[in-house]
């Protein structure tokens, strides 16, 4: 596939669509095991996914820079990548293996521990699914939702047979996530069969291993960041980080506006086009936009659908929402940041020029992040927060928001030197004002009490927006009827 094939915009709408179905495949999967176990068994299935986590850590560190290789048309890069996770993804699943067996016994999980093992499988899974996403975001992005799709439908499905039919809730929900995993890894070999016949290029290797300093470096600086949440756990309390948890479910959704540009990244590591940006920008903040006056104007009805003791929360989702909107505008500014940086272009990455890049300098905004809200948040909590969780869950999200726009600002000069970013007002404002209508409708309705009425008049709002945007927006009015090109051109090919 030639390098300069990705189509940005189509890319970003398969994605968007993709990870917002799999908000309600998730879901479904979730409440069968919910259902079907007790609480301690509840509890065993979260514990088995946090400790994995622990073990895939480093799943996308080699990857990151196989991809910036395969996007440029680097020969045997995407052989060479997958090769090299798979080594690494079984060193994982070994330490993962004896850690369990030596723990699990002194951690009461002991009659648990066949289903501990049988996660073993993940592991070496979610290495080689990280490698082929990175390869399939440089070449066909895409894909990327077609995969996700075709994961989450096996796994319900499957998990319906096993933990409903069969009534293995545990075993059934780490098998069914096995199998989906596994045939979402067959997809994406399918795709890549002719580029995983090319030689394995070890070179490549040692290149990447030098890089992959900045990654660890980013990760170490993440869990530091994320370091607030233990904080507000011990000195907030339980019902403080419940608070804070169930307003960031929600908040988090509006992210996935993100993905509408998640092309945008591997096309400039093979081509600069300032339009690109431009219409990438467009199409981001007409999601976004919409999706955080939504969230301000239900924030009740939203946290309610989680669980009704939760209401009491929206002064934190408000916060939270404005926070996921400018975390949005921080991913799009790194996909510039990051497909715009030539210091890996020649297949080589000088460590020394490495360290005074610019994808460095964005590694590094996370430590900053972490300088502001973490002395800030022990304090607060310390002084001025015991026994009032909801203040502290409020107060947390407040400077975790502050310490994000703090590095938002410096994202945005670092691109700025980089590129000029031309800001497409005019369409901000018509975003912006078909937003403000639609949450003023929404706000003045009654507050439904059920999911159903809840996301019936999520809709609503959805359709009075593209109404809205349609008649003022061309850019929304040439959206709609390419999209419908592409659903009549896709039926086409489906019925012949």
């Amino acid at each position: 596939m030639g390098k300069n094939d990705i189509r940005v915009q189509y890319s970003g709408f398969i994605i968007f669509a993709a990870k917002f179905l799999s908000i309600f495949t998730g879901l479904t999967f979730q409440l069968m095991i919910a259902r079907c176990v007790t609480s301690e068994e509840y509890g065993v299935w979260f514990n088995i996914n946090d400790v994995l986590l622990y073990f895939v850590l480093f799943s996308s560190v080699l990857p990151f820079w196989a991809m910036r290789f395969a996007a440029r048309g680097a020969r045997g890069a995407i052989k060479t990548g997958v090769l090299a996770n798979v080594v690494l993804s079984l060193i994982s699943a070994v330490f993962y293996s004896v850690t369990v067996k030596l723990t699990a016994p002194m951690l009461g999980v002991g009659k648990y521990i066949s289903i501990y093992m049988l996660a073993t499988f993940l592991i070496i899974q979610y290495y080689l699914v990280t490698a082929l996403e990175e390869f399939s975001r440089a070449r066909k992005p895409q894909a990327l939702g077609y995969g996700l799709l075709i994961s989450e439908l096996t796994r319900v499905i499957f998990g319906y047979i096993t933990i409903i039919g069969y009534g293995e809730p545990l075993r059934g929900a780490v098998a069914s996530t096995i199998l989906a995993v596994a045939v979402q890894v067959v997809y994406y070999i399918s795709i890549f069969k002719d580029e995983l016949r090319e030689r394995v290029e070890w070179g490549y290797i040692k290149e990447w291993i030098k890089g992959s300093v900045l990654n660890i470096y980013s990760i170490v600086g993440s869990q530091i960041a994320n370091f607030v949440f233990i904080i507000l756990f011990t000195y907030g309390g339980e019902k403080a980080r419940g608070y804070y948890g169930a307003a960031a479910q929600i908040s988090t959704v509006i992210t996935y506006s993100s993905f509408l540009a998640f092309a945008l990244y591997p096309k400039l590591l093979s081509k600069r086009n300032d339009q690109d940006i431009i219409q990438s920008l467009k199409t981001v903040l007409m999601f976004a936009l919409p999706m955080t006056f939504g969230a301000l104007s239900m924030a009740d009805s939203y946290l309610a659908m989680l669980r009704s003791e939760y209401r009491i929360a929206q002064p934190v989702l408000t916060v939270l929402a404005f926070d996921a909107f400018i975390a949005t505008m921080c991913n799009f500014l790194s996909f510039i940041l990051y497909g715009l940086e030539r210091v890996d272009e020649k297949a080589d990455i000088p460590f020394l020029k490495l360290i005074r890049s610019r994808i460095f300098m964005g590694f590094s905004l996370v430590y900053l992040q972490a300088a502001i809200s973490l002395p800030l948040t022990f304090y607060i909590l310390t002084t001025y927060c015991q026994a009032q969780p909801l203040q502290a869950a409020l107060l947390v999200a407040i400077i975790n928001s502050s310490a994000r726009f703090a590095t938002f600002i410096i994202l945005y000069l670092i691109v700025k030197r980089m590129i000029s970013i031309k800001i497409p007002w005019e369409n901000v404002i018509k975003y912006a004002l078909a937003s403000a209508v639609m949450a003023s409708v929404l706000y003045i309705m009654p507050k439904p009490e059920r999911i159903h009425q809840t996301l019936g008049l999520t809709a609503l709002g959805g359709v009075m927006y593209v109404g809205i945007t349609y008649m003022i927006d061309n850019e929304c009015r040439k959206l709609i009827w390419n999209a419908w090109h592409e659903i009549k051109v896709k039926l086409g090919i489906i019925v012949s």
